[in-house]
Formats: C-alpha cells, structure tokens, sequence
C-alpha cells in the first residue's frame, strides 16, 4: 500500500511539472502563513490536481483533506471561518461554482464569513472529461451571488498576488483559476488590486477586455493585428465582480469597438458585465461578446476545443478582420 501510495504521488509531481501555475496557489498560501494569517487550506480529494500537496508538504498542520464531498467541504470552511481562521477551499469549478452553490449562498455569502474559493481547470480545459467537468456556467452563477467577489487571475503571478491581497479583504471570495498551463504574462513581482483592471495597451479601432486563460491570446492577437495595421489594445479584467466600472466607461470614450474575451458562456459571464455598464453609459461603443455561445461545449483535448471556439490568438485575429466596426 506505501509503495502505490508513493507510485502515485511520485506519478502526479510529474504531471504537476507540467502545470507550474499551480505551484503559485500554494505560494500564495505560504505568504499568508508567513504574515500570520490563520489560513487553512482543503480540497476534495483533489490535492494533486491543485497542486496543494506542496502547501500540505510545507504545512501540515494546515491542510485538511476532505475526500469527494464538495458541498460539505464549502459548509465546512463556513465552520472554520466562524472561529477566526480564513480557509482556502479548492476543487473543480465545475463542482464548487455549480454543486456547492447553495451551499455558498446560505453558508458563505449570506453570512459575509471570509471563505476563499478556489475553482479550478475552469471553462473547457478538462476537455475528455466532457460537459460534467467543463465549467462554462461559473462566473454567472458566481457573480449573481450579493457580497461574494469574483476573481479570475491570469496566470500564477497573478493568482499568487491576489492571494496575498485577500488578507485584507472584507468579502468571501471566488478565484476562478484554469489547469495551471497558462503562459506566464506577470513576473513575480506582480501586484493585484481588487476592483481594478490592468491596461496593457490602448487602441482606437478595437480594445480586447479579458480575462483568466484569454488574456494572453488577447495580447498575441493584438500584436498581430497592430502589426496589420489597426490600433488594437488589451485590458486584463482579473476582477469581475466589483468590475473596474470606472476603466470600461473611460475605454468606451476612446475606441470604436470593445470585445470582451473569456472561456465561459457569452451569457451572464465577463461580456454581460462589461454590457451591463456600457447600458448605463452614454457611450456608442459598440460590443462584441466573445466565448462559448450559449451552448454545452464540445468534448475534446483542450487545444483543439479552443482552437473550434476561437479562443485562441488565431480565432481571435479572425473576429476582428470580420467584423465591421
């Protein structure tokens, strides 16, 4: 039994070798522990896939595994958040942002306790694991919920810095992460702020506003369309909910079109956002809301799923030439 149990563990750290984004989940955690924070961090039978057998390994004391029960887990951390600690709970998004929605309405948000959320391999990146497994509904379901904010970290910088900025935050949390495989944007000095965007360029004709897995195809998308010879910027959307209301009014003054970009149904996620401030603005910008159009997604290796919803540079680059603005 010790010896499959060392087989297995020694099988995962070589699958985690490659999805060195989720080594930056339990940095994170290990700042906080550094800065006194009483975190606590658990999963549902899901260390590996998460990567929190590094914090597990580093804090023991600190880690509780709580086998496949979803639902329990989330009440549970509620639990733990009564008595002063701040919990890190994590698992599939599929599971925790669909699954464990009641769970988080009546334990978590209602009851404003300061539990951190943490749904991960987010949108379509399970892609064999098929429609149980993909998570394309999340960030509406999350985001409808009073008093729960709502995060979408680009990469592991990122993710990591906005980690250590949720020591101070009043609000339960949702980080919605993806499978750890995200290119690197951000060094390690990355800093986060919630409620703010980041621009990365400005641009007249079009400005790409994203968030999670598709900033960095925005950002090569941009480049080539620019290098084209239209003027094409990109903001980073990390926090959807409170969104940077103040960035997309002042974007909408100075471009013609804004598309906003995300690995999630157009319906209710990033794009619905973003909408519901133009509807309130007096600005003519006019918006085009980009990701998976409102249906179950496909079953398929990932790459090839991103590549069928355009959720890649080259799907993105096509957008733009073909629409007229």
């Amino acid at each position: 039994m010790t010896k499959n149990r060392k087989t297995e563990s020694w099988q995962y750290r070589e699958i985690n070798a490659l999805n060195p984004g989720l080594d930056y989940l339990s940095l994170g955690l290990s700042d906080l522990v550094e800065s006194q924070t009483p975190v606590v961090a658990g999963t549902a039978d899901l260390k590996y896939s998460n990567g929190l057998q590094l914090f597990e390994q580093r804090h023991p004391d600190r880690f509780v595994q709580f086998g496949i029960s979803e639902q329990h887990m989330v009440s549970a951390a509620a639990g733990m958040a009564t008595t002063g600690l701040m919990p890190f709970v994590a698992t599939f998004a599929s599971f925790l942002g669909l699954l464990c929605c009641e769970q988080i309405r009546m334990d978590v948000a209602y009851t404003k306790l300061p539990v951190r959320l943490i749904g991960h391999h987010t949108g379509i990146s399970l892609g064999f694991y098929g429609t149980s497994h993909h998570a394309t509904e999340d960030i509406s379901t999350m985001r409808a919920l009073a008093g729960l904010t709502v995060v979408s970290p680009s990469d592991g910088p990122q993710l990591r810095a906005a980690i250590k900025a949720s020591a101070d935050w009043p609000e339960p949390i949702y980080f919605r992460i993806g499978r750890g495989r995200d290119p690197q944007i951000y060094d390690d000095q990355a800093t986060f702020e919630f409620g703010r965007g980041i621009e990365h360029s400005t641009g007249i004709d079009v400005t790409f506003i994203a968030c999670g897995s598709l900033v960095k195809p925005a950002l090569d998308a941009a480049a080539e369309l620019n290098a084209d010879g239209l003027s094409v910027g990109v903001i980073d959307m990390p926090t959807i909910k409170p969104l940077d209301d103040e960035l997309v009014r002042e974007v909408a003054t100075r471009t013609s079109a804004i598309v906003t970009v995300e690995e999630h149904n157009v319906i209710g996620g990033l794009g619905s956002a973003v909408a519901e401030v133009l509807a309130e603005s007096p600005s003519p910008t006019r918006l085009i809301r980009h990701g998976i159009k409102d249906e179950y997604s496909l079953i398929g290796p990932p790459t090839h799923l991103y590549r069928h919803y355009g959720l890649d540079s080259t799907g993105l680059v096509s957008l733009v030439k073909s629409s007229s603005f």
